[in-house]
């Protein structure tokens, strides 16, 4: 496949020529260019008609004055193959291909694959979005490949949305909250051009402030990762939701550490590496982006929040619950001030209710606002639930209103105003907050998430650019499981503490070899992956009498035995692991080990490459990070040796980035400071 060059992608998406293709939906578009105030050339090609709205109608492509810099190919898809050949060898920028009936059906269409690798063949070095595509909506300079309604409007600065999806392109499209659109996008198949390469194209408009995706799955890496890096060079943040959140198809595993991945998980990883935010909902990408045009990221996570009612005070404090916000409290300085324009009856607090008292009075509620935004908030919020205009008087909340945008203006600081329901917030009163540079927030919950998100970037930006992901491809067809007879050689060949131990073919030979160990020792029968729940695995033996007895109890279930010096008695368990996700490649899981990895559900996962640092950030992002440092007294483990462990198993899967399927090292005991950790259990599933 040949990738569209970003300057083809820039002429489609900002064109000054368009031609359509087909009937019903291609004069649609023309309809919607004509509404927008489109004012660069289109042309319609149709073998019949004479002209389309008032636009005169070519019979082919060759007939066109020139390569248009867009099209909108709306006929079926053999024929599709067809024009875009055309189109290609015209010098076209790029062409949206509507119709279906391609790799998307191809359970109902067995050609279906096929054919859609004959239309990216045709299409060249010429970008392609889709088949199966809507197209896209450009409201910045009007130009709509677009063969549907819409809920936009001209804009000359907003953010650009990006989806897979057609149905939730028309969605997001129609949202009422305020936010400007600048692009609408969607890529269907993503045969040729994915969501990312065009995301790029448009986050180097200098009207675009900031890009939002909706992820199916993840296609390109590399170009997710090449738009992650220019984002942070523009200082155009990019948000993201990624569907996918159950645990859906999950193949069985011999490992803990399978299981515990999850799509989801690494998903979540890859996007916090690369410094795309997180959501979880469409509410929270719409509030989000508006956050993100009107403020950016956030330098800090500290919220003020403000209220005329005690019951709105606690819905705030409550939604903050869960959330990495916090609500500071309010500074010395700030309390006389408050309480002069306040009154003595109330309680001056963050969250704070200030009451009635000062309600419809402009001046005070500018000063008991400008006096809370100067008390350095990340953000400064309002709740402000608008009534019904068509049964109810809004003029004292737009005294309100007025009053926050006096207060931000007065000390510049970031304010948004909340509505705790989604309806009381009128778009009118949107816009012209977002005009006056305040955020409308419709939700509390998607309030507090926007904060969360727009810090985690300016955290992440605040960082070093990371590495490059590992290549995600893989070398050979068959998989072999290594356990740890040989699984632990082969790890500590990288710098994997493991137990003394040997292997024995009977039950007469193991007890001979423990003889050569320091008693007491652990047997192990070998070729079983999880030894606890078979009945394979016997600890603390005193004697070769006790290890016979209970080697030839195993036998039946044995491929042989391992006997090992046992391991002094741990701070704590853990598990390291690694995993190969089909579009990330291997990534590590690392975890509450033991009995605990079901338990406490306390793990991180990891992308790699990975430094030492991002090694020991995530260790300290764990719960059972606390039994580490040394939990109530209780002696603290040897984190620097386990952060080192952990290191010799990334660079072994580094090293082996082509053949690791999984690998599990479970449990991992970290022994007192000063003592080191043992990797008592492994096993790897590779590729030959």
């Amino acid at each position: 496949m040949t990738p569209a060059s970003p300057a083809s992608l820039s002429r489609l998406i900002r064109p000054q020529s368009i031609a359509v293709f087909g009937g019903k939906e291609a004069a649609r578009v023309v309809e919607q260019c004509r509404k927008a105030g489109y004012r660069g050339e289109i042309w319609p090609v149709h073998p019949t008609r004479t002209e389309v709205h008032g636009h005169r109608c070519y019979r082919s492509v060759a007939e066109l004055p020139h390569g248009p810099d867009a099209a909108f190919v709306g006929v079926n898809r053999t024929l599709s193959i067809d024009i875009v050949r055309d189109l290609a060898a015209r010098g076209t920028g790029g062409a949206i291909c509507y119709a279906s009936g391609f790799s998307e059906a191809a359970a109902e269409l067995p050609d279906g694959p096929a054919l859609q690798a004959r239309l990216v063949e045709a299409a060249g070095d010429m970008a392609v979005v889709g088949p199966n595509c809507y197209g896209f909506i450009n409201m910045l300079d009007g130009a709509l490949l677009w063969p549907d309604q819409h809920g936009m409007v001209r804009t000359g600065r907003g953010v650009a949305i990006l989806t897979q999806s057609s149905n939730v392109a028309i969605s997001l499209s129609m949202q009422a909250r305020g936010l400007p659109l600048a692009y609408v996008m969607t890529a269907g198949n993503q045969a040729q051009t994915g969501l990312a390469a065009m995301a790029l194209a448009a986050i180097e408009d200098a009207r675009v402030t900031a890009v939002g995706l909706h992820i199916e799955g993840f296609g390109d890496l590399a170009m997710l990762e090449r738009l992650a890096s220019r984002a942070r060079q523009l200082g155009k943040p990019v948000v993201a939701l990624k569907v996918g959140r159950s645990v859906a198809a999950q193949r069985a595993a011999l490992s803990h550490t399978a299981s515990l991945a999850g799509n989801d998980r690494v998903s979540r990883a890859v996007l916090k590496r690369l410094g795309i935010g997180r959501v979880d909902t469409l509410p929270q990408l719409l509030e989000t982006l508006k956050l993100l045009h009107v403020c950016g990221p956030l330098a800090g996570k500290t919220v003020s929040s403000m209220s005329c009612s005690g019951g709105e005070a606690s819905l705030m404090a409550d939604a903050g619950v869960g959330r990495d916000v916090e609500f500071r409290d309010l500074m010395p300085a700030q309390l006389p001030p408050l309480r002069q324009v306040l009154g003595d009856m109330v309680t001056l607090s963050n969250p704070l209710d200030y009451h009635t008292f000062v309600w419809g009075d402009r001046a005070k509620l500018t000063h008991a606002f400008s006096t809370v935004m100067q008390g350095d908030y990340a953000l400064n919020l309002l709740i402000l639930d608008f009534p019904r205009a068509d049964r109810c008087d809004p003029a004292d909340w737009m005294t309100t209103m007025h009053a926050v945008i006096d207060a931000r203006r007065a000390t510049g600081a970031n304010a948004g105003v909340v509505a705790t329901m989604g309806e009381n917030m009128p778009e009118t009163v949107a816009v012209a907050l977002i005009v006056a540079g305040v955020v409308p927030f419709c939700g509390l919950d998607e309030a507090l998430a926007a904060v969360e998100v727009a810090h985690a970037i300016h955290e992440a930006w605040a960082g070093d650019e990371p590495a490059p992901l590992l290549d995600a491809r893989t070398t050979g067809t068959d998989i072999i499981t290594l356990y740890e007879d040989r699984a632990k050689p082969e790890l500590a060949r990288f710098g994997v503490t493991v137990p003394d131990g040997m292997t024995a073919a009977s039950p007469d030979e193991a007890a001979r070899l423990a003889d050569r160990l320091d008693y007491p020792v652990a047997l192990k029968a070998l070729g079983i992956a999880h030894k606890t729940e078979a009945g394979a695995v016997r600890l603390n033996l005193a004697s070769a009498h006790e290890v016979k007895v209970a080697a030839t109890a195993m036998a039946p279930v044995a491929k042989g035995f391992l006997v090992e010096t046992m391991a002094p008695r741990p701070v704590v368990e853990m598990i390291v692991g690694a995993i190969r996700d089909a579009a990330v490649g291997p990534v590590l899981t690392i975890g509450a080990g033991g009995i605990f990895v079901e338990l406490l559900d306390d793990r991180v996962i990891l992308p790699l490459p990975a430094s030492t640092q991002d090694i020991r950030t995530a260790i300290a992002g764990l719960k059972v990070s606390a039994l580490i440092a040394g939990y109530r007294g209780a002696p603290a483990g040897d984190l620097d040796a386990f952060v080192q462990l952990v290191a010799s198993v990334a660079e072994y899967v580094a090293a082996n980035a082509a053949k690791v399927e999984e690998l599990d090292l479970n449990p991992v005991l970290v022994l007192p400071k000063g003592d080191g950790v043992i990797a008592v259990d492994a096993l790897i599933r590779t590729r030959s």
